[in-house]
């Protein structure tokens, strides 16, 4: 059974910093496209940014534009995790966030390419 399992979130205040982590089991996802995304209350739930791997064995990075410069995406394989780095933070980061999985190598940000999700962290910046 895969399972994604997010931690990290929690209370910070704004320009503050915080490190997401979504542990994998189940299956080895280190040649799959991972991705990050979050829901504020009220709002539907956004792409925040991914990670692929590339045939060229480098692994490729892209954010929306709102967390640009201050979120960064990474993984270890060796552990099975995705990580997401958030600095800077601001109010309206505030949200909860979900990991995701996709089995195909989408460069989408639509959520449905993903196939497994995690139950989501939630993650308050006070201003």
């Amino acid at each position: 059974q895969v399972q994604l399992v997010e931690s990290g979130g929690g209370l910070v205040q704004a320009g503050g910093s915080l490190r997401l982590s979504c542990a994998a089991s189940g299956r080895t996802f280190s040649r799959s496209v991972m991705g990050w995304f979050r829901q504020a209350p009220g709002k539907e739930r956004e792409f925040v940014g991914r990670i692929r791997w590339s045939r060229d064995s480098t692994y490729y990075t892209y954010y929306t534009d709102s967390v640009k410069g201050r979120f960064t995406i990474s993984r270890d394989n060796a552990k099975n995790t995705m990580y997401l780095q958030m600095n800077s933070l601001k109010p309206e980061d505030t949200a909860v966030y979900y990991c995701a999985a996709s089995t195909i190598a989408t460069i989408s940000p639509s959520e449905d390419q993903y196939d497994y999700w995690g139950q989501g962290t939630q993650v308050t910046v006070s201003s």
